[in-house]
């Protein structure tokens, strides 16, 4: 069995004396799609900002490919190379138009020419089906073609992971279908992908592996098929019933 990409170990996390997460475990192994459900409050963002060092764990440990993310040589900015993650509210550079949204991280950080940036820019854009809109300005977008720019931007930094926090909870309802399919594709090409949503039916259809969190903690995990046809806890089959 080959080592998980990303391993989470005991965590915890605590805003003063408000404890948000507790004692979390998992892994995800290279081609996961792992969806983190449960009802607001639960932890969930909390827990995939602090896997991609946005908030610091107050204990516990994650490791990536083996290693304390919080010991890795060039810090946080050479971890999120490798773990990207994609936003609900998109975090898209307003003054830059969607060209320059998807080359400006691969050329300062990871250093590559201006021509190849673009050429990767261009293929992942019409991987999502952005390309006609190279020169737009995000203000002239959608919440969806937003979104699925913030995808393919994601994806120009070659991440070996990619984190989805709620990433259609600030759609309307007529764009959550077309930044779902995105993400359906990128499953189907092998993307490993760890994602908090409310989308249940994406998350029985699309998921290998699914968690459910309540109040802090993981209650349960494991197949679509178990968590949504024979789940154990009586927490889960209350939460189910209530989104279903």
């Amino acid at each position: 069995m080959s080592e998980p990409i990303l391993e989470v170990r005991h965590l915890s996390k605590s805003f003063g004396k408000h404890e948000v997460l507790t004692d979390v475990d998992f892994s995800v192994e290279k081609g996961d799609v792992t969806c983190i459900i449960g009802a607001s409050g639960s932890g969930k963002s909390t827990l995939l900002r602090c896997v991609n060092l946005l908030e610091t764990p107050s204990g516990g440990d994650i490791l990536f490919r083996g290693q304390d993310i919080r010991k890795m040589k060039g810090g946080a900015p050479a971890y999120r190379q490798k773990v990207g993650m994609v936003f609900q509210s998109f975090n898209l550079f307003y003054n830059m138009n969607v060209l320059k949204n998807c080359t400006v991280g691969p050329r300062k950080i990871l250093g590559v020419s201006k021509a190849e940036a673009e050429e990767t820019a261009v293929k992942y854009l019409t991987k999502v089906g952005m390309a006609p809109y190279v020169k737009a300005r995000p203000r002239q977008l959608s919440g969806g073609q937003k979104q699925r720019v913030a995808i393919a931007r994601a994806l120009c930094m070659h991440p070996d992971v990619l984190l989805f926090d709620e990433p259609t909870s600030a759609l309307d309802p007529e764009m959550v279908g077309e930044v779902l399919s995105v993400m359906r594709d990128l499953a189907k090409d092998g993307m490993t992908m760890l994602v908090v949503t409310h989308e249940m039916a994406f998350a029985r259809e699309v998921a290998n592996k699914v968690v459910y969190m309540n109040r802090g903690v993981i209650l349960e995990e494991g197949s679509p098929d178990d968590i949504f046809n024979h789940p154990v806890h009586q927490e889960t089959k209350d939460f189910l019933a209530r989104v279903r």
